[in-house]
Parts: structure tokens; sequence; C-alpha cells
């Protein structure tokens, strides 16, 4: 990744985001509610803990065919991906709640899923978040060489046939994270001197890490093993698990910014990108199935990104409402807002921009 990182233009001549907060923040004075989350919050977390440790205790404490807990897996995953939409982007976000305590114990909640806090938080708030679908900076474009998302990433043969392999590799998202990723991304991070608010002591940093990982194998490995669950039905169910999170969550992710719509600024020779920050997210960025009530349910107001990018301390639970106040200020600006009506419409285009992608430059 380049480490020398970009800027963006301060000029705002259409006044956009100006006029854009000042709307948002009158919409929660005038209907009196706060920016975090609520009731319908609070139960949606319990629902997903449900739907994820729930299968959990029954595999260890009832005996079953491999077929049924192999579909408990499935199910885990899925509430897995939920609690990460929902329950831990929230808390890392400091939207969750408006007591930092409760955020903090929210955004703890990777630790479950096998992810770390601090290189979440560096990796989607401070890279993702600022630099967004910029080659170089933003990690989320990074899949090393098996995938190519943006046309500034190096051409490899391979890459004609990644609009239908990279499916199935999104599908290693987590599992990855569990194994490898974070002791890379820890290691890079700290190198560069990242981070997220207070910058914390690395010894303190690789501690937390080391040790979180070991509870986490402790207890989804190798306790269903003492517990006498076959050691290889444990391997196959983990697996299992993690595929189906990794692959809800890489779509749910690809799909608000590796789509043909949004852009992918390179900054110029003085390293400055041409617009603020704030329209940087609507070129970079689409919204898919607004209109969806599990979709938005499910993937936690992820589904509505160009809201999310630009107010990303709102929890997600208030997007729907005020999307119409973001699409009608960029409208009144000429500005773009992507936005897909359906998944399924979101789902095609992202595999035909990887289609194109996979293209060999001089011929696309």
């Amino acid at each position: 990744m380049n480490n020398t990182a970009p800027t963006f233009s301060k000029q705002d001549n259409l006044k956009f985001f100006r006029t854009l907060n000042s709307r948002v923040n009158n919409y929660f004075k005038e209907n009196n509610i706060q920016k975090t989350g609520n009731w319908k919050l609070h139960l949606k977390a319990i629902i997903l803990f449900t739907i994820f440790l729930t299968p959990y205790f029954l595999i260890l404490a009832l005996d079953m065919p491999f077929w049924a807990q192999l579909l408990l897996n499935i199910l885990m995953g899925v509430g897995m991906a939920g609690i990460g939409m929902n329950v831990m982007h929230d808390g890392n976000h400091g939207s969750y709640s408006s007591k930092s305590w409760i955020n903090k114990i929210m955004g703890g909640s990777i630790y479950v899923l096998a992810g770390n806090v601090y290189n979440w938080q560096v990796q989607h708030n401070v890279l993702h978040h600022t630099y967004t679908n910029i080659h170089g900076h933003d990690e989320d474009l990074d899949a090393g060489r098996i995938i190519r998302f943006t046309q500034n990433a190096e051409w490899h043969r391979f890459h004609k046939f990644q609009h239908y392999y990279s499916f199935f590799l999104y599908g290693l998202l987590t599992f990855n994270w569990a194994l490898t990723t974070d002791f890379k991304q820890m290691k890079n991070y700290l190198k560069r001197k990242l981070s997220y608010g207070t910058p914390q002591s690395p010894t303190k940093l690789w501690t937390v890490l080391v040790i979180t990982k070991i509870i986490y194998v402790m207890i989804w490995m190798v306790l269903p093993m003492v517990l006498g669950v076959t050691w290889w039905k444990v391997v196959t169910g983990f697996f299992v698990m993690h595929y189906t999170a990794g692959l809800i969550l890489s779509i749910v992710f690809q799909l608000a910014h590796v789509v043909e719509e949004t852009t992918n600024p390179v900054p110029n020779e003085n390293g400055e990108i041409e617009n603020t920050w704030a329209i940087h997210q609507l070129y970079t960025t689409a919204n898919f199935a607004p209109k969806n009530k599990i979709v938005n349910w499910f993937t936690g107001g992820l589904n509505h990104q160009i809201e999310h990018h630009i107010f990303p301390n709102i929890s997600h639970i208030h997007y729907g409402k005020i999307a119409e106040i973001v699409k009608q200020t960029a409208k009144e600006c000429n500005l773009p807002y992507h936005e897909f009506r359906t998944m399924r419409g979101a789902v095609w285009a992202h595999y035909k921009h990887l289609k194109d992608l996979g293209t060999k430059p001089e011929f696309a």
C-alpha cells in the first residue's frame, strides 16, 4: 500500500456538505431523536446473538447427524455476519450508543468473530472511510494479485476468469481473519504508526491480539473436541461457519464500491484528489436495495453506503430516513447518487465489472 496519503480539495463551491450537514442535523433536532441506536438496534443485537450462539450450544449439548450440524454451522455464519454488520460495525464507529463504554463492548464483539478491534478500526475507519476507492490507500481494494478490483491494479492473465472464481474466494474473508490477516495487518499498521483515536502501546496491542486468538481457538475448536465432537466435524463446521459469514460480508462490501458506476479517483501530481471528501464519497459509493426491508434489517444499513460514508457516526437505523435528504441535496448540486433498486441488480453489476476489469487493459 502507498504510504504517502493523498489530500482532498477544500473548495466546495456547491456548499454540498455544509447544506447537507445542516439539513441532517435539523432532521434529528426537529424529531427530537439521537443519532445513535435505540431499542430497535438493541432488540436486533439480541436476535442476532441468539442466531449466532444458540446453534453452538446445541452442537455442544446434542448428539446429532453431521448434516444437521452443518446446517447449524451455516446458521451460525449468518448470525456471525449479522453481528458484524449491525452490532460490531456501529459499535466501532461509536454510533451504537451515546455511551462510549457500550460502544466499546459492542465494538469488541469482533473478537467472537475472529477479528481484532485495532486492525479493523485502522483498516475500516481510517483507510477505507478516508481514502474510499483510492487504489493504494483503501485496503478494501487490495486482494493481493488474485483479484483485480481497479483499473490501476496490475493485470495478470488469470484475471480474465476472475468474474467466475472471485465469488468462491469471497467466503475466505473471515477465515483469513482468524488465521493470518490480523497478524500481518498489525505488523504493517504499527510499522506505519497508524491508529484510530488515542495511540496504544504496541506491546499491549500484540498481547491483546495473541490472547484473544488463543481464547477464540479454545472456544470454537478445542472445547467442542473436549466435549466429544469429532475433530474433523469441528474443523469442517468451523470452516463452513466462516465461509458462510465471509461470503455474505464480502458480497455486501463489494456491491457498494466495486461496480462500474463508482469511480477510482487518482491523486494529481501534487497528491490531491479533485473533489472534497464528502463529494468524493458520492462518486465512489453506491446504495442497493434501499426499499427492501429484509436487506435493510440484515445488512445493518450497509446497503445505504452513501449515507454511511458521509455520516459514519450516525447509527444505521436512521439511514432510511436521511437517505432522501442526501439524495435531494445531491440532486440540487447536480452530483451523482448511485443506487441499485435491487440487490440482484447490484450483484449483476459487480459481476460485470469484475469481468470488465479482468479484460487485458489494451483490449478493454
